[in-house]
């Protein structure tokens, strides 16, 4: 038997009177009497099976009778029809019902009607079958794609790194311990301490997008418990900005990939992104605090900025024509072990945050690649160097300076679509309420 077509252009491109098999889901049946249509649902559109009672009244029925959203196969003729999606139709000659849907749907596919949220995540295999949510995923498939084309350009290889881990990459109580064996280990924060050890290697510029895990009670629309981070390392750094200027061009690239690819997909999401100019403004953490002071919004010296004053940045940037931005030199407390102090303001670290539309998206800098430094670090913060073994080994025998970033890919979708919630962007989310499906 010959597969069923599944894509639109394979419907169009068929000869006029040809023999044919579609294949998808029944999206509507308008039974008029004498003459009925079935609407079939391909990969990414819809085309009309038209048959007459007179005809075959067996047929006739069995047509009719489909309950949406059933999955069938139609054999027939093509047609033309100008009155016809796409100027043409099938006309049938036999339907075979896969499986047959149950009544009623929990969900509409192409009904006016709105639902839940948590009912569209309960039944997400619906949901994913209209194309506006489609849609997301295409764009999030054609994004990590620019970016893997862009660092490609740039001598980056990829690399996959353990989500089992002896010990968290900050600590913490944000980590999920597991029993490994009967030894407890922990599901990855991020490849951060992995990456590091590899820039001792000679793999001095690598990737990973993969999963990562952050047991965090959070109940927001910007944050997820199981959620994808896209880092880089470089090594052979002087300064964070020989990375910086890498992880800017990567991303305006990548973006621009999507715009170049991804018309339909947009306009299905009903998106229209804007490439960032590059370079991207820096501003340090001095000069936010600044700028937040002149929107009354008070940030003490020293104190993280929190997620308002993240939106009053992102606002401010936006009012100079800035959507996405860095925040440099971030105050050396409040920022991980492993990020590099500056030498001449020691109270300050070669630290920076990228912004995007009033959100973090990326955090990183350049790291501490001194042994003795990285050790008092570590103490200083309470953590026992004992435990990161693995981790300091390599830095024991030669490691290169180097830098770079953490970001995350489901944040950047949510952004670069104008999403209401980050788990719209996602497949499968997880929060602290949701594990399945």
């Amino acid at each position: 038997m010959v597969p069923p077509i599944r894509t639109l252009r394979e419907f169009r491109s068929a000869p006029v009177g040809s023999q044919m098999s579609v294949g998808g889901w029944v999206e509507d049946v308008r039974n008029l009497g004498s003459i009925a249509f079935v609407l079939i649902r391909l990969r990414e559109a819809t085309v009309q099976v038209t048959t007459k009672k007179k005809a075959d009244e067996a047929l006739f029925r069995r047509l009719t009778e489909l309950t949406r959203e059933s999955v069938v196969r139609v054999r027939g003729t093509i047609v033309e029809n100008p009155e016809a999606r796409h100027g043409r139709e099938l006309v049938p000659a036999a339907v075979d019902v896969l499986a047959a849907a149950a009544t009623p749907l929990p969900l509409g596919v192409v009904d006016k009607v709105g639902a839940e949220f948590d009912t569209r995540l309960d039944n997400r295999m619906i949901d994913l079958r209209k194309p506006n949510v489609r849609s997301i995923f295409q764009v999030r498939h054609l994004l990590q794609q620019g970016l893997r084309h862009e660092l490609a350009r740039h001598d980056f290889i990829e690399v996959q790194t353990p989500k089992l881990s002896g010990a968290g990459a900050e600590g913490g109580a944000t980590v999920f311990a597991t029993d490994y064996f009967g030894r407890k280990a922990y599901l990855a924060q991020s490849p951060q301490l992995y990456k590091q050890m590899l820039m001792a290697t000679g793999l001095d510029r690598v990737f990973e997008i993969a999963p990562a895990f952050r047991a965090e009670p959070s109940d927001t629309v910007r944050h997820l418990t199981e959620f994808t981070s896209f880092d880089g390392e470089v090594a052979w750094i002087d300064h964070q900005e020989d990375f910086l200027g890498i992880l800017e061009t990567v991303l305006a690239g990548a973006i621009a990939f999507v715009r170049e690819h991804g018309t339909d997909a947009l306009a299905a999401a009903g998106a229209d992104p804007r490439v960032p100019p590059i370079p991207l403004p820096r501003i340090t953490y001095v000069e936010a605090l600044e700028i937040l002071r002149g929107h009354g919004k008070r940030i003490r010296d020293g104190e993280d900025i929190d997620t308002e004053a993240e939106k009053i940045l992102g606002r401010a940037m936006a009012e100079r024509g800035h959507d996405m931005f860095f925040i440099t030199e971030y105050p050396t407390a409040i920022k991980p072990f492993y990020v590099m102090a500056k030498t001449d303001e020691p109270e300050f670290s070669w630290s920076f945050d990228l912004e995007y539309k009033g959100d973090e998206m990326a955090s990183g800098g350049q790291r501490e690649h001194r042994f003795d430094v990285l050790v008092e670090n570590m103490k200083s913060r309470g953590l026992d160097p004992a435990q990161f073994e693995f981790y300091l080994n390599p830095f024991r025998y030669g490691m290169p300076p180097h830098g770079g970033w953490g970001l995350g890919i489901d944040r950047l979708v949510h952004k670069l679509l104008d999403l209401p919630n980050i788990r719209e962007g996602v497949l499968f989310p997880r929060d602290r309420n949701r594990l399945v499906p």
